[in-house]
């Protein structure tokens, strides 16, 4: 009876930090140190909960893995470098607080140290993941190769798992052949998943393979995650598998909040673990620091380095997974988990308003950005020719792709389209459309272009956000030509009035839309039946 009440507890937590403007996963460690030392029990409920999002967890892990964005050097490069750094460095330091800070806690052996280190290598992919939605940015550059290698930190946290789960596997025959038939069961997943449609049975297909794949593996003294995980790649590449981890990550992060309310009930760090968990949120900032380095010298340009460096600042969740199960394999030391949950909460303090304003980081400081980046530029960094381009289309999904296809036929190829995702910019060359692979947020991009020759720009990106923050970037940049806006609400077209623009209510005036296209498509049939062409 009382897990209910401690969810509900999590949930208040989780709704003030959110409101904080913090990641709600502090708030359920807060509710979890805040119960801890009540005369309570938790039943199994919550430890099941919490099961249940590391498996899930692993499941969506492997539904993003592909093998061809994680091969570019500056993903797999990066990551394998940084971690080879940042292991040795914060094992070094933990060293130097064990010797400085005292503790009447018995000496930690060299492999706890080392898996402690391991374990604060990581960055989080919750926070990236919600940092990226919520700017719209999930298809920009930068985002691409911050969620790669967080994929290649969360394969290496696996590999460790699946080495210490306490328990001997058994690669039996009977194994080997049940991984065999499902590695040929394959195309038959795949075509399950495309019958599962979008709705519930696209949810319950995912979650009966996650746990059916946990279950199987559990068989053979593989720990059940791993199953998961393995599940979840052999349908990675499909054509829904992006939706399929889209339609999982609620029910993932909800699970998951039992996870992190268990660590804070693990009690409170003492006097010795609350400074060496500050501490370390001081180190921390060595983190993004090695990120801006190793993907400037791999010619990335600064500002795709800058904002991919600071959405990884920070330590990761799946870190104190990692930890959390060491100290169950009796690896190391329970009270080390409450120390690396409060650096975790502590991290997500200081990178969050770094977050807020990274884009006002670069543009206040892009001289200074641009002297630390290489002269040779990887070919997707480098900025398009617009030509004879008069008028410009930003964004170019259904509403972009409609205005550019009814400006084509007004203005002919003065209308260039402008796209920052690498799939959809490539399906659209493919059919012929004249478009460009840009970021419409990047200062460095509107710099490229000779500003003053562009008579109209219309704005169409995912959301609101975006909108208003490039039409305030081309307004500071001092463009006076026709700048035009989507909207869709009432207070979003008074901001966008308010800036200049021409707005369009996308939901208010779209029976307007609607209504005047029929009349046209109407009339001309009409125009043609009678003949008349005037």
């Amino acid at each position: 009876m009382i897990d209910p009440l401690v969810i509900l507890l999590a949930l208040c937590c989780g709704v003030a930090v959110r409101k904080m403007g913090y990641p709600p996963m502090l708030g359920y460690l807060v509710a979890g140190f805040a119960l801890h030392g009540l005369p309570i029990e938790t039943g199994e409920m919550l430890s099941q909960v919490a099961n249940a999002g590391v498996t899930l967890l692993l499941f969506t892990i492997g539904l993003k893995l592909n093998i061809r964005e994680l091969a570019a050097p500056q993903v797999w490069g990066v990551a394998g470098v940084h971690m080879a750094l940042t292991i040795p460095i914060m094992a070094a330091i933990l060293y130097a607080l064990l010797a400085v800070i005292p503790s009447s806690a018995p000496d930690m052996e060299a492999e706890a140290v080392w898996i402690i280190a391991f374990a604060l290598s990581f960055s989080s992919t919750v926070f990236a993941v919600k940092i990226f939605e919520e700017r719209g940015e999930g298809a920009a550059l930068h985002a691409h190769i911050a969620i790669g290698i967080l994929i290649i930190q969360d394969v290496a946290a696996v590999v460790f798992l699946a080495m210490n789960t306490g328990k001997i596997p058994d690669f039996s025959l009977s194994m080997v052949l049940v991984v065999l038939a499902l590695v040929l069961a394959r195309p038959l997943l795949q075509r399950l998943l495309h019958w599962s449609g979008h709705g519930e049975l696209l949810l319950l297909f995912g979650i009966g393979l996650a746990f059916g794949g946990a279950a199987l593996f559990e068989q053979f003294n593989i720990k059940g995650d791993i199953g998961a995980l393995f599940l979840g790649m052999l349908l990675a590449g499909s054509g829904k598998s992006s939706e399929l981890a889209k339609s999982l990550l609620d029910l993932k992060d909800l699970f998951l909040v039992g996870f992190f309310v268990t660590i804070g009930l693990n009690g409170h760090p003492d006097i010795h673990g609350l400074l060496i968990a500050i501490l370390l949120g001081v180190v921390v900032f060595i983190k993004p620091l090695l990120y801006f380095l190793l993907m400037t010298a791999l010619q990335l340009r600064a500002r795709t380095a800058l904002l991919a460096s600071l959405a990884l600042f920070n330590y990761s969740e799946f870190g104190l997974i990692v930890a959390a199960l060491a100290a169950d394999a009796g690896l190391i030391d329970s009270e080390w988990v409450v120390t690396i949950a409060l650096a975790l909460s502590i991290s997500f303090f200081v990178s969050v308003p770094f977050n807020a304003r990274a884009h006002l980081l670069y543009q206040k400081f892009s001289r200074f950005w641009g002297r630390l980046e290489r002269v040779e530029r990887l070919p997707e960094e480098e900025f398009p020719d617009l030509g004879n381009t008069r008028i410009l289309m930003l964004g170019m999904g259904r509403i972009g792709k409609g205005a550019y296809q009814y400006l084509t036929e007004q203005y002919g190829n003065t209308v260039t389209g402008i796209e920052e995702n690498d799939v959809k910019f490539k399906l659209l060359c493919e059919k012929g459309l004249r478009v460009m692979h840009a970021d419409a947020s990047d200062l460095d991009f509107w710099r490229h272009l000779e500003l003053e020759r562009i008579e109209l720009i219309m704005v169409s990106l995912t959301k609101h956000s975006e909108n208003k923050a490039v039409c305030e970037l081309l307004r500071e940049l001092g463009y006076n030509g026709q700048l035009a806006a989507i909207a869709r609400h009432p207070d979003q077209l008074k901001e966008l009035n308010a800036m200049g623009c021409i707005a369009f209510n996308l939901y208010g005036e779209a029976g307007f839309g609607f209504a005047e296209h029929v009349h046209q498509k109407i009339q001309r049939k009409q125009d043609i039946s009678t003949g008349d062409f005037t």
